[in-house]
């Protein structure tokens, strides 16, 4: 007796996509099909188990390599475990509909096992089939891969279970059948090609970030005069660039603005917090987050509103430099700063009073500022380069910074 072989079954892990070129395709999958397709590049980097792994698994570190950075030698290795937690709480709704995750971008190094007609005439759906033991590998969004395997590996450490993330669609974007070289260059092009955001303007746009939070309050509690009109400071901050234009309607940034608060908050430290997430159990020993919006947002409210003409000219004042400098000498006036330097409010007022706000080399070049070799005055320096010069010429008038910004 001779059995029959059976013919035209395909097998392997089937997805449902849509293309979006003759070679590539858009979709989500599961968690547990993410998983299966692409092994761990955590695992394909200890040199343990891959001793101990399949000949198939070898062969797919080999090509990941050609493709990928290492996650030991690299800043995204020590991103995985925050990506996470970050997964994690967006899935356990601790973060509301505030969460994402990029699509993550696959190579299929190889044609297809199977691709069926359109599911639904004209709609382009269609079902392709990635037969067993086939090279997937993700050339952008690793990190996020990396931190599936980690969740799918140990959900109760993350306090998920199987079933519920089972239940959980990952989107995905799949090139097919492209050679090594092709794959490198996406690789290229999706990490230099963007222009990656600026951490201060990012950490500006981030509203779980405690500064953030503070800054928007600030804004929103001041009421300035424009053209006849009575407006909240708020309308006058712009949130999604580094630096006002000329032809802008608003007179600061939200960065800068974050700036000021967060030095007001940490002092000197805050400095470094520009660019950095402010988190509420990491306030300054001793505070609550209400004690601490208690204080500071009334003092920096009054501060803005008492010198809105100075905000309206664009004056030095508004540089993110200059505003972190400020923050720092109004930290001293804060019931939780040093109590040796701790001023009051009337002598923080006395400081800045006689200060020249105009945008002029006899106050600002070296302070806050460098003189261009056309002679134009340039305030880019950043908030770590410039805050502190600023905060010191501030609190100590009779020092040779001092007496500078005051044009004595």
């Amino acid at each position: 007796m001779r059995l029959t072989m059976p013919t035209a079954v395909v097998e392997g892990t089937q997805l449902t996509v849509m293309p979006f070129r003759d070679d590539a395709v858009v979709g989500t999958m599961s968690v547990p099909a993410l998983v299966q397709l692409v092994p761990s590049p955590r695992a394909e980097e200890d040199p343990r188990k891959l001793k101990a792994a399949s000949g198939l698994v070898r062969r797919h570190a080999e090509l990941r390599a050609t493709v990928q950075r290492t996650l030991k030698s690299s800043q995204k290795g020590k991103n995985v475990g925050p990506y996470a937690e970050y997964i994690a709480a967006g899935l356990k709704g601790e973060l509301g509909a505030a969460w994402s995750t990029p699509p993550i971008t696959l190579w299929h190094a190889g044609p297809l096992a199977a691709v069926s007609d359109e599911l639904v005439p004209r709609s382009g759906l269609r079902t392709l089939t990635v037969a067993p033991g086939t090279m997937v590998v993700a050339i952008d969004g690793e990190t996020q891969t990396t931190a599936w395997h980690d969740l799918y590996d140990d959900p109760e450490a993350y306090g998920l279970t199987y079933p519920e993330l089972a239940q959980v669609r990952v989107p995905f974007e799949l090139y097919v059948d492209l050679a090594p070289s092709e794959a490198r260059q996406i690789f290229y092009d999706r990490n230099v090609q963007g222009v990656a955001v600026a951490k201060n303007l990012a950490m500006s746009m981030d509203q779980r970030d405690f500064g953030t939070r503070l800054a928007h309050l600030v804004a929103d509690s001041v009421k300035v005069d424009v053209d006849g009109q009575r407006l909240p400071f708020g309308q006058l901050v712009n949130s999604s660039k580094r630096q006002v234009s000329r032809g802008d309607r608003e007179v600061v940034t939200l960065s800068a603005l974050r700036a000021l608060v967060v030095t007001a908050v940490y002092g000197k430290g805050g400095l470094s917090r520009s660019a950095e997430s402010v988190h509420e159990d990491e306030l300054p020993i001793g505070t609550r987050p209400e004690q601490v919006e208690t204080a500071v947002v009334p003092l920096l409210a009054r501060l803005i509103a008492e010198r809105f003409p100075e905000f309206a000219n664009r004056s030095a004042l508004t540089a993110p430099a200059v505003l972190a400098g400020v923050g720092i000498a109004a930290h001293h006036a804060m019931p939780w700063s040093e109590a040796a330097s701790r001023i009051g409010t009337e002598e923080l007022d006395q400081l800045l009073g006689g200060i020249r706000w105009e945008r002029e080399a006899a106050y600002w070049d070296g302070v806050a500022a460098k003189t261009g070799t056309a002679g134009r005055l340039n305030f880019s320096g950043g908030v770590k380069d410039s805050g502190g010069r600023v905060a010191d010429a501030i609190l100590y008038p009779a020092t040779e910074a001092g007496r500078k910004i005051r044009g004595l």
